[in-house]
């Protein structure tokens, strides 16, 4: 139930970023993105965790850094294309990150390292979608600095892997 609450009050949040209420929706996607974060941790202390929920999860989470990134792909397009596109590079990068630690995890290694964790990534778009709607250029510097940190995950987690799986 958590998890679905988070996700609907995500996707309502990123509908507000969409048609250009910045800070609302990123506040809504901040609220739910925090809520988010407390499911696991719910369901293991009352003993419901379970390998569906934590695919659950996963495909929600997933579908919320789309929406998040998707609305300010929809929103700045025509006003500033040069956003539009490093927030479609960001929720590229961002899903190969994840994909990198699932395939890797699928074959018996691990890609637990890089900054550019979820909660690191939602951290820098909200903030720079918050504070960006009162301070000119942070959202720009903050998908700059997101498109730099994500590029540099995927590399540290393919070296890693590649070490883990390496003939020896």
């Amino acid at each position: 139930m958590v998890t679905a609450a988070a996700l609907v009050g995500t996707l309502a949040g990123a509908a507000f970023i969409a048609t250009g209420h910045l800070v609302l929706g990123g506040f809504l996607c901040w609220g739910f993105a925090m809520l988010d974060s407390v499911d696991g941790a719910l369901a293991r202390a009352r003993g419901v965790s379970s390998s569906w929920g934590a695919l659950l999860d996963s495909t929600s989470d997933r579908v919320s850094d789309a929406a998040i990134f998707g609305a300010l792909v929809l929103h700045f397009a025509d006003r500033q294309p040069a956003i539009a596109r490093l927030a479609l590079f960001c929720l590229i990068t961002g899903v190969v990150i994840s994909y990198v630690r699932a395939r890797a995890e699928g074959l018996g290694a691990t890609a637990n390292v890089g900054f550019a964790e979820r909660a690191e990534r939602l951290i820098i778009v909200l903030v720079g979608v918050i504070l960006g709607s009162w301070v000119p250029y942070v959202l720009a510097i903050c998908l700059w600095g997101l498109a730099l940190v994500t590029v540099v995950t995927i590399g540290q987690r393919l070296v890693e892997v590649h070490r883990q799986l390496a003939p020896r």
